[in-house]
């Protein structure tokens, strides 16, 4: 009953869709577009961005076909907020979301109903829009649920909280659960049984399910592909993967396992992480390489379907790796290379992000952009590259960097902004090659510590005191280019807030 009600719904969007205007995306003159959007992957996860140790063939040849993007940085320095910059193409100092924030009983803080998504916008051009994997904009039952923000087809988890497993007990199909064979689900937050033999691989099958969440999302979005190849498609990709808990089928552990890495079982202690895992270092590796299997499975799909040629495919990430060393040895895997910080930093290691884009016939291959660019970006980048840059609302911040994916000549932003109330509030604008950054302003710290990427990338050398004028500009520019918020204040700017 609820496909047909879904038929319905799409029929209700889509009311002119008859056998003479259901053109593909390539008669209508407009590219299909497919969004991957990856959770808490690091800008040294990727072969193509200098991973030494984890094998990413589909992601290396994807990076080949189009342009690397080096200087390119997700919305926030978690997921949320992260996710609300890049729907909405408001940087955080105007974002709705700026934090994590959960609403009971299923759920994150949702975004309005007035607020224009991207989702929103390709739908208003005649796309029929999809998102499979993690939402985390508005529970259920909230104006920030996919369907009521332009999303015609939604598979997957709605809460944050709730993908923390990889074997739960169901996924939301529209507005409707859909129940996993995983009887009992395995928790993202659990601990080994008392008594349990720490040194002993049969203690932490418990953690093991039989129904893995990503290969029914990644199914779910493959189907979507195939059912509207002939009309244009936007499909918003946002995996769970490789965000923790260390879930992942024993067939693509063993290939690591059999390395013979020196790897202490996560044993989890008093409550710290998620769930245990006997093999951390080989579970995190097999993570990122089933996910680019997945991105594999569907660049298949569109050569398999003659789509390949007009879709236009950006794989990023919503933030940097976890700052969970125990469970994720970001140090052994060199997960952020030379940079500073990790996620929930608005230290480069924390928000700079590999990021791919190809296009055939427009992206050059094997081409490198090191222009600075960020999440708001892809809200004006992708409604220009469809035709529909004049609908942009003069309230995003984000600059279309369609010439700049082209291969032209464009200026260099202004300013990228990013605040951050969470992790001890944190504040940074980047100008040119000078970034200035806030931390602990939860305390009351207002003092500003200032870098020069060009110079000093892993951000060690703090050269505020020896360019005063330059700290005073950029100080002043952090004051003008936000405005306040109740719910998410940066203190002390914003005082206590909601």
């Amino acid at each position: 009953m609820r496909r047909i009600q879904a038929t319905v719904f799409l029929l209700c969007v889509f009311p002119l869709f008859d056998g003479t205007q259901q053109a593909s995306a390539a008669e209508q003159g407009k590219p299909n577009v497919v969004f991957i959007l990856a959770d808490d992957l690091g800008y040294r996860e990727l072969g193509s961005y200098g991973q030494q140790l984890i094998r990413t063939p589909n992601l290396d040849a994807l990076a080949k076909q189009g342009m690397r993007l080096t200087q390119h940085y997700s919305g926030n320095a978690v997921c949320a907020p992260s996710r609300c910059v890049l729907m909405t193409g408001k940087h955080p100092g105007h974002a709705f979301v700026r934090a994590n924030k959960s609403t009971p009983p299923e759920g994150q803080q949702e975004i309005p109903a007035d607020e224009i998504t991207l989702a929103e916008l390709m739908r208003q051009q005649g796309y029929v829009t999809g998102a499979f994997g993690k939402w985390g904009l508005g529970g259920p039952d909230s104006t920030g649920a996919p369907l009521r923000q332009g999303v015609d087809r939604f598979f997957g988890y709605n809460c944050q909280a709730h993908a923390h497993s990889y074997y739960p007990s169901y996924l939301w199909d529209d507005d409707q659960h859909v129940v996993l064979n995983n009887n009992p689900p395995v928790p993202g937050h659990a601990s080994l049984a008392k008594g349990a033999d720490k040194s002993n691989p049969a203690s932490y099958d418990v953690f093991k399910g039989q129904d893995y969440a990503p290969d029914r999302i990644n199914a779910a979005a493959m189907e979507f592909v195939r059912e509207n190849k002939d009309r244009p498609f936007f499909l918003y990709y946002p995996t769970v993967i490789p965000h923790v808990a260390l879930h992942v089928p024993d067939e693509d552990l063993k290939p690591y396992w059999d390395l013979g890495w020196k790897d202490p079982p996560f044993t989890r202690g008093k409550g710290y992480g998620y769930t245990p895992h006997f093999t951390p270092r080989a579970a995190y590796a097999a993570m990122i390489t089933r996910l680019d299997r997945y991105v594999g499975n569907l660049l298949d799909l569109l050569d398999e379907l003659k789509l390949s040629d007009n879709t236009l495919v950006v794989f990023t990430s919503d933030n940097g790796t976890t700052h969970l060393d125990l469970e994720v040895d970001y140090t052994f895997f060199n997960s952020v290379g030379e940079l500073r910080g990790l996620k929930g930093s608005l230290y480069e290691g924390g928000v700079r992000v590999p990021t791919i884009v190809r296009w055939p016939g427009h992206v050059q291959p094997g081409t490198v952009s090191d222009r600075v660019s960020g999440f708001e970006d892809w809200l004006p980048t992708l409604m220009e590259a469809v035709g529909g840059g004049d609908d942009v609302s003069d309230e995003v911040d984000g600059i279309s960097m369609l010439g700049t994916l082209e291969g032209q000549e464009q200026a260099e932003r202004e300013y990228l902004y990013r605040e951050f109330p969470s992790y001890g509030g944190q504040q940074t604008i980047r100008v040119g090659d000078w970034k200035a950054v806030r931390q602990n302003m939860s305390k009351g710290n207002l003092e500003i510590e200032l870098y020069n990427i060009a110079d000093d990338i892993s951000e060690k050398n703090d050269v505020a005191e020896d360019n005063p004028a330059v700290v005073v500009r950029l100080e002043k520019m952090m004051s003008e280019v936000r405005t306040p918020s109740e719910m998410f204040p940066l203190k002390p700017l914003d005082g206590r807030g909601k």
